[in-house]
């Protein structure tokens, strides 16, 4: 085969074909074209040659080139294909260090072998081809709802024929009592598009919260529009789902409009989930309002937001707890999921005892510390104080404000609570020492005697075991493990330390050792905002 004697014009036919059948762009054919010549010509002419082809897009004509690249003196390791600054001269007035001599050869006669060669790189670049669109494609489509047939299952996993490509439906993004048959229709969700070595890999997805926001905006066209917004979606497939709307119109209701009439836009949902139950949730700002939502049907009577714990505690009826809860726990962990908070749901009577336990608890320590009779220290603690320390620097007036006490026994109270609390001082800062710690703890501002004599009984007994200290030591926080928040103690979390405390308390340590530089905190801080005012 001699590309002198074939037909040139057939190049850019059977260029256009291929492209044609396979969908993607005929240049990128040519170019397959050409990469497949060119390698036919270096078996030809020497592999240590830089033949290059080029094929007329207009005229199919295939030029036969070699390409010599001019290297210094001591560079020159390849004579076939590079060349010194003095024999380039004859071939260029003036040659500099990475300038090409580019000679015409002439074209090669491809032998069976050559041919077939020729023929598998094509095959391959077009593969390649046919890849990287199906790629871009469904990489586009992510996250959208796609309609396939099933062609075959393997293992659970269904195989979906889409069009262009096919996609797997693995067996837990199944609905579970979904089965399937060969040539089912089947609508999904599109998870996760990822390249591959054998190709791009379509994820599909039927438990995906997302899949069932899609259905609605395909079911309600007021949140195609905007109108209407999904603000949270949780699911337990197959089951039950929690869905929070909200509309950017005072005049439309979101959950009437996701409703439709006669429940119609929402069957078209369930029925497309197999009769999976939805609750549609209007979506508010206030996170007790939409919690106490996110609880329907269930009535809630008081709720208690951690917000540092990032948990928040539901108070219902003794009678509502099961509904609320729900069957095997599924309305409370669906109002989780839609909430992004953990939910500790409480009946009256257990709150009631608790804050009773806490009272009780209050009560004791005034007793104890200050000399009270009961009667009294209940009076404080009725009264809203919860600490020593509250009783010893507090305003005097806001304890000549409780009925009964007149200025004489408020300077008495306040006079024990400084008197214990300085005591425990001393007694902290002697126990701190016999530990070891070093002064340098002792003048850190912020730092309470009780405080160093914690962070001493752990081994932190300098400034510099103190700014080695993580933020979640010293406030707290919590971890997941195996799906479940679990709580980490901090070592000063007792003294109503936060996060943002520990932070602080940690950098100015840092600061104070000559860690870190103050002036690259204001640059980084100042970027920070620059950024969030970009974003913005």
């Amino acid at each position: 085969m001699a590309i002198t004697s074939a037909n040139q014009l057939e190049l850019l036919q059977t260029a256009e074909a291929v492209a044609r059948e396979k969908m993607i762009d005929p240049d990128l054919v040519i170019q397959a074209m050409e990469d497949s010549l060119a390698r036919a010509a270096k078996s030809r002419y020497g592999a240590e040659m830089d033949i290059r082809v080029h094929i007329d897009r207009k005229s199919g004509r295939a030029t036969f080139t070699r390409v010599r690249t001019v290297v210094e003196d001591e560079a020159l390791e390849n004579y076939q294909a590079e060349l010194t600054v003095a024999q380039a001269k004859q071939y260029l007035a003036d040659p500099k260090v990475g300038d090409e001599v580019i000679d015409e050869v002439p074209p090669v006669d491809l032998g069976r072998i050559a041919a077939q060669s020729a023929k598998q790189v094509i095959l391959q670049k077009v593969r390649e081809a046919e890849r990287d669109r199906q790629f871009e494609e469904f990489q586009d489509r992510k996250g959208t709802i796609i309609n396939g047939v099933v062609k075959r299952e393997e293992y659970g996993n269904i195989i979906v024929d889409i069009g262009r490509g096919e996609a797997i439906l693995r067996r837990n993004e199944k609905i579970g009592r979904e089965s399937y048959r060969p040539n089912d229709r089947i609508r999904a969700y599109v998870k996760d598009v990822r390249r591959e070595t054998r190709g791009p890999q379509i994820f599909l997805s039927r438990t995906d919260p997302q899949f069932m926001a899609e259905l609605f905006k395909m079911e309600v066209p007021e949140i195609y529009d905007g109108i209407i917004q999904i603000k949270a979606v949780a699911r337990d497939p197959g089951s039950r789902a929690k869905i929070a709307v909200l509309s950017n119109d005072n005049s439309i209701d979101p959950v009437g409009a996701c409703v439709g009439m006669r429940g119609s836009r929402v069957q078209a949902v369930v029925g497309e989930l197999q009769g999976e139950k939805i609750d549609i949730i209007p979506w508010n700002e206030d996170t007790a309002t939409f919690l106490v939502n996110a609880l329907q049907p269930a009535e809630v009577s008081k709720v208690v937001f951690d917000e540092e714990a990032g948990k928040i505690e539901v108070v219902v009826p003794d009678e509502q707890l099961s509904l609320a809860i729900g069957r095997r726990g599924q309305n409370v962990r669906l109002a989780s999921q839609l909430t992004g908070l953990d939910i500790d749901i409480l009946t009256e009577a257990e709150e009631s005892a608790r804050r009773q336990a806490e009272f009780a608890e209050r009560t004791k320590l005034f007793v104890e510390a200050l000399d009270l009779d009961e009667f009294f220290a209940q009076l404080l603690v009725a009264e809203g104080f919860t600490n020593l320390e509250e009783v010893a620097y507090v305003d005097i007036d806001e304890l000549l404000a409780i009925e009964g006490v007149d200025e004489g026994t408020a300077e008495e109270l306040q006079a024990r609570a400084r008197d214990f609390i300085e005591e425990q001082n001393r007694k902290a800062i002697e126990a701190a020492k016999e530990l070891g710690v070093e002064q340098s703890l002792f003048d850190f501002e912020g730092l309470t005697p009780q405080m160093i004599e914690a962070l001493a009984k752990d081994g932190i007994k300098t400034l510099e075991d103190f700014a080695t200290c993580a933020d979640w030591e010293l406030a707290g926080g919590w971890t997941t493990v195996d799906g479940q928040r679990v709580k980490d103690e901090g070592l000063l979390e007792k003294f109503d330390v936060s996060l943002e405390d520990a932070q602080a308390f940690i950098m100015t340590a840092r600061i104070q050792l000559g860690w870190v530089d103050p002036s690259e905190l204001a640059t980084e801080a100042e970027e920070d905002e620059t950024e969030e005012e970009i974003e913005e």
